[in-house]
């Protein structure tokens, strides 16, 4: 059991940075990712770090009604109301589920304008500019954060402090390799199993912060249940005037089904008995919303390449697994190998890299995933094995060949290792260090 009050957000950090700066925080993410929680942190860090009077510092929330009616109303005079005869001060206002605002981006431009006294931080479940195109009016005015679930990180941190320690020092390896080309002896790790039995529950049940806070089992399936019901009942049906949920439901479950391969919009339109724009308008939300993710194709003007439909994984693990209602564990599963690569898509998702693309050419050849960092392009492959030495598939030496990485990841289950092909050095590294 997590006894933490709160998780560790990496996020937090972040908002930090430009806390003194007048442009709007904008905090997006699924729903019951941590943004009310994160928001809490960021209040006790103005009040104990920032010496920020608690005063100053207004919470509330637009999913009560009461404050969504007053606010929508006249969000001048209800913001005038907490700052009256001190616009001499500094004041934060922080303002939760903001996406049920009507005009939001508008009415925050205005406030924004007005209030040069005042910080904005606002978050939304899902995507802001879905109801309004808030971000076309605050141009320049807002900087935009993505707090997603759990990563695997976080969820160690969460779980056992002696093991994030050395959690810390191994995934610093990768990513020092990933972003800076640093290279790296291979030594023994000790503590691949204690590593091994957390990546096993956080790859079945997903990264939801209430869903990691208890260990039984009944109560995590309990809590995807109700998360994914309220999305759809709030994200879907209130915000997004769909009132007939079936087909939705239906598409959902055929990709949930269909993790790491490409969309096909015929399929799954004959599948589920619904029109192929309504198809693509459906992708559109649940993307939107932050339940899955496209994998576009990476290609160049090459011949041998061919542009190719996107391909799909869901942000969170469990509540894939939730829609198909397996919680097995992986040894018991035919689908453990995408089990694993929709893990891999949604920690690079969660890290937010800029620049995430599968890569596959008319012959056949394949990787996983292609990440652009900078001008380079770092191959990075799933392998969910015990390699007994290290070696690469043919699709991902072909791309060495093709294009010269200096460097190359194979993500394996629990092997270390590295191999040089020509000019290019790939390691090895368990899969949850990433």
């Amino acid at each position: 059991m997590v006894n933490n009050k709160y998780f560790s957000r990496i996020l937090l950090d972040d908002l930090k940075k430009w806390v003194d700066r007048r442009e709007i925080y904008a905090i997006k993410g699924p729903r019951q990712s941590g943004k009310t929680t994160l928001l809490k942190m960021f209040r006790d860090y103005l009040i104990k770090e920032r010496k920020i009077k608690s005063e100053n510092i207004i919470f509330f929330t637009l999913e009560d009604w009461e404050n969504l009616e007053k606010f929508s109303l006249d969000p001048k005079e209800f913001v005038r109301s907490f700052i009256l005869h001190k616009e001499d001060e500094r004041f934060y206002f922080l303002i939760d589920e903001v996406q049920y605002l009507t005009s939001g981006g508008q009415k925050l431009k205005l406030l924004h304008d007005l209030f040069e006294n005042i910080k904005f931080i606002v978050t939304g479940s899902s995507s802001l500019e879905l109801t309004d195109k808030t971000s076309k009016f605050l141009v320049g005015r807002m900087f935009s954060f993505y707090l997603y679930q759990l990563s695997f990180a976080e969820f160690i941190n969460a779980k056992s402090q002696r093991l994030n320690n050395i959690y810390q020092e191994k995934t610093n390896l990768l990513w020092d390799f990933l972003f800076k080309g640093k290279d790296f002896a291979i030594t023994q790790d000790v503590f691949l199993k204690d590593f091994a039995k957390y990546f096993e529950e956080y790859t079945i049940f997903g990264g939801y912060p209430e869903v990691a806070k208890t260990d039984d089992i009944e109560t995590k399936r309990m809590i995807l249940k109700n998360i994914y019901e309220t999305y759809i009942r709030k994200d879907i049906v209130e915000l997004l005037k769909i009132s007939d949920t079936t087909k939705l439901s239906k598409i959902i479950l055929l990709l949930a089904s269909q993790v790491g391969q490409l969309i096909n919009y015929n399929n799954l339109a004959n599948d589920s008995q619904t029109y192929f724009s309504q198809i693509k308008h459906y992708l559109s939300v649940l993307e939107e919303t932050f339940i899955v993710g496209l994998l576009r194709p990476f290609y160049t003007n090459k011949i041998s390449e061919v542009k190719k439909n996107p391909k799909i994984y869901f942000i969170d693990n469990g509540i894939r697994n939730y829609i198909l209602r397996n919680f097995n564990k992986l040894h018991l599963r035919t689908d453990a190998g995408e089990i694993i690569e929709n893990v891999v898509f949604s920690q690079l998702k969660i890290k937010q890299f800029d620049s995430i693309k599968y890569w596959r050419t008319l012959a056949g050849a394949e990787i996983d995933f292609i990440l652009e960092i900078g001008q380079e392009l770092i191959p990075l492959e799933v392998k969910y094995t015990s390699f007994r030495k290290p070696k690469v598939s043919r699709g991902f030496r072909n791309f060495l060949l093709q294009y010269h990485p200096d460097r190359g990841v194979v993500l394996t289950k629990d092997f270390w290792g590295e191999l040089k092909i020509n000019s290019s050095l790939i390691k090895f590294i368990p899969v949850f260090y990433l």
